[in-house]
């Protein structure tokens, strides 16, 4: 597979203190400085942000922000993990520009949100002599021996658009969703039956109507984030 990274800027080492909302972290840089970064993942996160965890956060400018950093990574049991539920989109955009995608790779025209019956999915696909495709991507973060799992918090918005690719795929579309693994020790995945049982049991009415799921793990480290390899996905 072609090599599909974004660049990091450069990153200031802390220690996570506290999570006073889903958005907002407290963290303790370099000679006591405390400062607050916005989180952009709103999942649990419990096995990454924890009082003491390694973090790394981005200086971040911009008018009408409440904070003047981003928490981009946390380095957990070795590996460094992006919890920026910004990039899944961001890289799988260039991945299918750069036609990278192996499964998608023949479609040449990608639309980003576009309007369906239940709202809006990620992106669409189209390319000459294929049929439509709808792709709708997510950010997995939670990793336990190696085993991928998402949701990590229940979400119904998620199997919400299981059920629209579901329809879509049924009305004659070509769908598909891909979980984006930002944490580098994954070789599987799997639905996270016991946190929502809900999303996974709308992953597998998709997969069984023709919805095609793919899993792909990202590789990290302080400077890139690059799309590593496509893992087994067993629902």
């Amino acid at each position: 597979m072609r090599k599909i990274e974004l660049r990091l800027p450069k990153l200031q080492q802390g220690t996570f203190l506290s999570r006073p909302n889903r958005f907002l972290a407290e963290v303790e840089l370099e000679k006591g400085k405390r400062v607050r970064a916005f989180v952009a993942d709103p999942g649990r996160l419990q096995e990454l942000l924890y009082p003491g965890a390694r973090v790394f956060l981005a200086h971040a400018d911009g008018r009408g922000r409440r904070t003047d950093y981003d928490l981009r990574l946390v380095e957990s049991d070795g590996n460094l993990v992006s919890v920026d539920s910004r990039v899944p989109n961001k890289i799988v955009a260039k991945a299918l520009k750069a036609g990278a995608l192996e499964p998608l790779s023949d479609y040449r025209e990608i639309k980003s949100e576009p309007r369906t019956g239940a709202g809006r999915l990620d992106f669409m696909l189209t390319g000459k002599g294929l049929p439509p495709c709808y792709l709708e991507v997510k950010s997995c973060t939670l990793v336990r021996d190696r085993l991928a799992l998402f949701p990590d918090a229940p979400t119904a918005r998620g199997t919400r658009h299981l059920k629209e690719l579901t329809t879509l795929k049924k009305e004659g579309y070509r769908s598909a969703v891909l979980f984006v693994i930002q944490h580098p020790g994954a070789s599987s995945f799997t639905p996270n039956k016991a946190t929502d049982p809900e999303f996974s049991r709308a992953l597998h009415k998709a997969s069984r109507a023709g919805v095609e799921v793919y899993a792909y793990k990202c590789l990290v480290t302080l400077e890139a984030i690059t799309l590593g390899p496509r893992v087994m996905v067993t629902i």
